[in-house]
């Protein structure tokens, strides 16, 4: 979850390394460091508790004085979702060993550290934090006074020592002109210059700088100079990575006259859409140009899991309706932390979806491989490149959805959505449960939806307006039916990540069945409705559950199709969206739930992009 970044070059390694940690800071800010190893040969320091903006102040701080000024052409740093230790300024990183000539920034968890902490107190060294990373410092450095030959070989060596999942960067203060790095379920990823290299835990981190990276695979390591690059496996043996063009610009990871990241993010759901379905219709059929499988392999699959975490798991059930709908095949919706460990029934003919926008989400990453070793196939869904999700995996289709800097996922959302439908039009089309025509007349009303997904956006000032109203709410529930639950669920988690409020998200049927005894007096229940016209029975339905809570005082906020007079009559507060097919319909539903969420948070005074505890992908169990 942590940020990383690495830089080797002519440039000042201080304002290279800070940019990057700007970009990088969803990721994780509870606490900020850099290293730097001076012109003078000296490795110097600064880490702060709590946001980048302290670590700022600390170098203002120390650059009045000439000893003690971070100016150098290398340089690393770090911005923490903590694990190992609380965050404050002792555990923050970067480490460094007892001599002071190794510095490391890390993301992950070191899962043997407990033992390998103990080996080195009892070989008489102090180590002054909680961190499972500065054990690796210590290491580092007896492995290069034992005799290793560079930074490169020492970190190898350690890398083979250590259990779990982890980034490593480090920097030798006796090797200035090299950074290293190492990768083991972990994201790590190498950027290219000209005459400088950086290294970050994405592209986010010198896109600034260049457009050209080079993925970096599993239990690889990366020594960068000025001059170039070489990778090695863990087993000591030269590697090639994956070199790829970053298909977005600078302008994608700034905010572009928006307050926060969030409010821009929803606003390009349009284009997120729009991109991830581009190409996916050719001469009358649907492609997977991602997806290196041939359609007999789909003919024959004859069950689904889709796993994931979080938002993606919503989107997850949303893929249960239009797969089911669509193919007739039964689809199970696993949250991927609960997956392998209850033993499902996989084969040959089973597909997993792993639906992960970072592709490094640790639950899911394991839910591929245990998927992988039951001989499924495994589709993932993936807003990276060349994460590790998708190398694992069979198959991979990219949402197109750009940088996502906010934490609380909307367009990645939207796009994924999207992808999902891709993917239930590919099963339907290989197992032949839909003719051609019936295909393409569902992908043209999905080529459709970036045009009303623009409508939704322009009408939702009134959603501000109520958000405000009712900010001080102690609690809000959401309801919904079939397609509408999962926007319940995902509407619920949008407020409780950015607001902290209590939400929940209930099927509009089990109201009776226990929840209806939460409702009291003006507490605000946000209603979601099916369509009069796609869902009859079950809007009739849907309004008798409105009525029900609104007799016993619940003040309710309904979302309905436009023209839906009934809704209407109904609902204290109405917000529309456009009509759209009913599998289609989320696309336009959810958004007023991420402005409404977004909202009534800015009205408590919270900071919508960066939730407490939160960070944007979580690479450890």
């Amino acid at each position: 979850m942590c940020g990383i970044v690495g830089y080797v070059g002519p440039r000042p390694a201080l304002e290279v390394v800070m940019q990057g940690l700007r970009r990088l800071e969803y990721r994780g800010y509870d606490s900020a460091g850099v290293a730097v190893i001076t012109d003078a040969g000296q490795l110097r320091t600064a880490k702060k508790a709590g946001r980048i903006d302290n670590l700022d102040a600390e170098l203002d701080r120390l650059a009045d004085d000439e000893a003690t000024s971070l100016t150098g052409h290398t340089g690393i740093g770090h911005t923490r979702w903590a694990t190992h230790g609380a965050p404050n300024d002792v555990n923050a990183h970067p480490h460094v060993d007892t001599g002071h000539r190794i510095a490391v920034v890390h993301n992950g968890i070191i899962e043997n550290f407990s033992e390998l902490r103990a080996g080195l107190e009892a070989a008489g060294v102090e180590l002054v934090s909680e961190t499972d990373t500065e054990t690796v410092a210590h290491l580092v450095a007896a492995e290069l006074a034992a005799g290793a030959p560079d930074l490169a070989e020492a970190t190898r060596r350690v890398c083979c020592r250590l259990q779990g999942a982890f980034t490593l960067v480090l920097a030798d203060r006796e090797h200035p002109e090299t950074v290293v790095g190492a990768r083991r379920n972990s994201p790590l990823v190498l950027g290219l210059g000209e005459g400088e290299n950086f290294l970050g835990s994405d592209v986010a981190a010198f896109i600034s700088y260049t457009k050209q990276a080079v993925e970096l695979g599993q239990d690889q390591l990366v020594e960068i100079s000025r001059d170039g690059y070489r990778i090695l496996g863990f087993d000591g043996t030269p590697a090639e990575g994956k070199r790829f063009t970053i298909d977005w610009d600078l302008a994608a990871a700034e905010k572009g006259g928006f307050e926060y990241f969030m409010l821009k993010e929803i606003q390009e759901q349009p284009t997120a859409v729009a991109d991830t379905l581009r190409a996916h219709y050719l001469d009358g059929r649907i492609a997977l140009d991602e997806q290196r499988l041939d359609s007999s392999v789909l003919r024959e699959i004859d069950k689904v899991f889709v796993v994931a975490c979080g938002t993606a798991y919503h989107a997850g059930l949303l893929a249960k309706h239009a797969i089911e709908h669509w193919t007739r095949i039964p689809v199970e919706v696993e949250m991927a932390s609960e997956f392998r460990y209850r033993d499902p029934v996989l084969d040959q003919q089973t597909l997993v979806v792993a639906i992960s926008q970072s592709g490094e989400t640790a639950d899911t990453l394991e839910a591929v491989r245990h998927a992988k070793e039951q001989r499924a196939t495994v589709l993932a869904i993936c807003n990276t490149n060349g994460a590790q999700i998708p190398r694992e995996a069979d198959a991979v289709l990219y949402t197109h959805a750009g940088p996502e800097i906010g934490v609380a996922a909307t367009k990645t959302f939207s796009a994924q959505v999207a992808a999902v439908l891709i993917v239930g039009l590919a099963l339907a089309q290989a197992r032949g449960t839909m003719f051609g025509d019936e295909v393409g007349a569902v992908y043209d009303s999905l080529q459709a939806m970036p045009d009303l997904i623009t409508e939704t956006l322009a009408v939702v000032e009134p959603v501000r307006v109520l958000a405000r109203e009712i900010a001080n709410s102690k609690a809000v529930l959401f309801l919904g039916r079939h397609v509408g639950y999962p926007v319940a669920l995902e509407g619920a988690l949008k407020l409780k990540e950015l607001a902290y409020m209590h939400a929940e998200g209930f099927p509009a049927g089990e109201l009776k069945h226990g929840p209806i005894a939460l409702i009291e007096q003006q507490l605000p229940v946000v209603v979601v409705m099916p369509s009069p016209v796609g869902r009859p029975l079950l809007h009739q339905k849907m309004l008798s559950n409105i009525a029900e809570i609104s007799a016993r005082g619940a003040r309710t906020i309904v979302i309905a199709e436009q023209g839906d007079a009934m809704a209407a009559k109904h609902a204290a507060h109405l917000i529309e969206v456009p009509a759209a097919p009913t599998l289609l319909s989320p696309l336009l539903t959810t958004i007023p739930l991420q402005v409404l969420a977004a909202e009534i948070a800015l009205s408590r005074g919270f900071d919508i992009d960066k939730p407490r505890n939160l960070a944007k992908s979580v690479t450890v169990e």
